[in-house]
């Protein structure tokens, strides 16, 4: 390399660029995971760029200060040793320079990331859970993280104890009685728990996995009360889901409807029900068994935005309801309310396969902006003497009256 091209003071190696080498083993949980499970350390070679042999004439008071630089920041080599190469000239003759910095055990690399009372901690998380093999193992996987838990570790150690001795006990966790351990506390750690407990980390999966009771679902409906055999004056209700499961209504049709309020303000069909999806909660109903017998009829219809979160949902509910048919989310309903479109503030490009062909064409027209960008025609905004016609009155609705 000439004067002209080679490497300047500002260019050389620095000892923060070796730390930072360092580091990345670090940040990876490789240093702690290697030293917990007594792996032998994988030397890390740093390669040191510096003044070449025709740079030191001009650059020789500068190369001296690198080098002291680097001599201090190893400690003796406590951080790191360096590696030398002789390099010369004709008019200075030959030197030894620094050609590269090794860090060759674990110990030198936790003293040149000053990291030892972290490596201090971890040793106490691993030392608490060496007599729960499962436990040890996780903390070994995720060292980065139970490092980070170090000051709340005995609390999680005891709450897991409590999971593990009430699992299939159908208790709620706000019955955990143990020191420290609180219903919040499970909830803001739950899915540490959910890895150490080997279940889903979902509010209710991680409790139905554990066997544990949770916070029941409710559906809301509007119904004829004769399909329920309620008394006359009873046309709504709010039931927890698994009651619900275990009733055999007797229903000729059934309409799920997105909004609230739209929910309360369509007709009842006779002999049918009227069911609140609650926008993605409408999977909730549509995992009823009886609702899924009605589906197959063709008698089932869902009603929701006309934008392409409301194509999610109905794909949602068709993976339950696969007869389940859409109504006023068509092609001839949005044009006809062009003047009360309005915007979707973060459209979804998901894929939806359970859409049928006409809706998928729709939906497509959608994300890809074919009226207008981000399209939304809520169901809030659609004429409502247009929408009622389209909706099954008081009379069973057939397949051929939502085609005309």
């Amino acid at each position: 390399m000439t004067p002209a091209t080679a490497p300047r003071p500002a260019a050389w190696t620095t000892p923060a660029a070796i730390t930072a080498r360092v580091a990345k083993r670090w940040d990876s949980g490789a240093l702690l995971r290697g030293r917990a499970s007594g792996e032998p350390f994988e030397p890390i070679a740093v390669p040191l760029r510096g003044p070449k042999a025709a740079d030191l004439a001009e650059h020789l008071e500068e190369a001296r200060g690198w080098v002291a630089t680097l001599d201090r920041a190893s400690r003796d080599g406590r951080a790191f040793r360096i590696h030398t190469k002789s390099v010369g000239g004709r008019h200075l003759g030959r030197t030894e320079l620094p050609a590269r910095a090794m860090i060759e055990t674990f110990d030198q690399a936790i003293y040149l990331l000053g990291k030892a009372p972290q490596v201090q901690r971890f040793d106490e998380v691993l030392a608490a859970s060496s007599h729960v093999p499962q436990v040890w193992d996780w903390v070994v996987a995720h060292p980065l993280t139970a490092l980070g838990l170090a000051e709340q570790w005995p609390t999680i150690l005891a709450a897991l104890g409590w999971l593990e001795r009430n699992r299939d006990s159908a208790r709620y966790l706000r019955e955990i009685d143990e020191p420290g351990v609180d219903t919040k506390f499970v909830e803001g750690h739950r899915s540490v728990l959910a890895g150490l407990l080997g279940v889903r980390p979902g509010e209710a999966a991680f409790a139905a996995d554990l066997g544990l009771a949770h916070k029941p679902t409710f559906v809301r409906l509007r119904f004829d009360p004769q399909v329920l055999g309620f008394p006359a004056g009873i046309a709504e209700a709010s039931l927890r889901t698994t009651e619900l499961a275990a009733l055999r209504p007797r229903i000729k049709q059934a309409l799920i409807i997105e909004n609230e309020v739209t929910y309360l303000s369509v007709p009842v069909p006779a002999g049918g029900m009227v069911i609140w999806g609650k926008g993605f909660d409408a999977s909730t109903p549509a995992s009823l068994t009886w609702l899924a017998e009605v589906a197959a009829r063709g008698d089932v219809l869902y009603w929701g935005d006309l934008d392409t979160h409301g194509f999610a949902i109905l794909n949602r509910v068709r993976s339950h309801l696969p007869g389940v048919r859409s109504v006023l989310m068509d092609r001839q309903t949005l044009l006809r309310h062009e003047a009360r479109w309005g915007s979707e503030p973060s459209p979804t490009s998901a894929y939806l396969p359970h859409l049928d062909e006409d809706e998928a064409a729709l939906y497509e027209d959608l994300v890809t902006g074919r009226y207008a960008p981000a399209l939304r025609l809520e169901q809030e905004r659609l004429d409502w003497a247009y929408a009622v016609r389209r909706l099954p009155p008081h009379s069973q609705l057939s397949v051929k009256d939502q085609c005309t």
